[in-house]
């Protein structure tokens, strides 16, 4: 019997896509409400930007990012020391067969397309646009 296997972005099951967003509207929630007892998350407002979940949905990657990019690696290093409670309350509200391992990394995609922008704003760059604009 043929399975049919619906794929989302990155070749990634709609059920992958869909718990990764689960659990990262849980992260985002817990931060929010300040339910974690560390001085540093309670103090600072944390971005949850993405949830990567494994095929097996075994493992999460949670990309993070701090308001303003400030104090990145304080705020991870709270979050690592804090993943046997992130991982409890993430298991007890997405039912899954598993409870998924969270992995925090910080969100570089901010950085990444800031610099974009700054090399499509810089004057060799923005001529060259100027040139396609006008030729259509």
């Amino acid at each position: 019997m043929a399975r049919h296997n619906d794929t989302g972005p990155e070749g990634r099951s709609v059920r992958v896509l869909r718990v990764g967003e689960q659990v990262r509207h849980v992260l985002s929630e817990l931060l929010a409400r300040g339910e974690v007892h560390d001085d540093v998350l309670t103090s600072t407002t944390v971005s949850v930007t993405e949830v990567r979940m494994s095929p097996d949905l075994r493992h999460a990657t949670v990309f993070v990012k701090p308001l303003l990019g400030k104090d990145e690696d304080v705020v991870l290093k709270a979050l690592r020391t804090n993943t046997a409670f992130f991982q409890k309350e993430v298991a007890s509200r997405v039912r899954t067969k598993y409870a998924a391992k969270l992995k925090f990394l910080a969100d570089d995609s901010f950085d990444t397309g800031s610099h974009i922008d700054k090399l499509l704003s810089a004057p060799k760059v923005a001529q060259d646009l100027g040139k396609d604009d006008a030729a259509d």
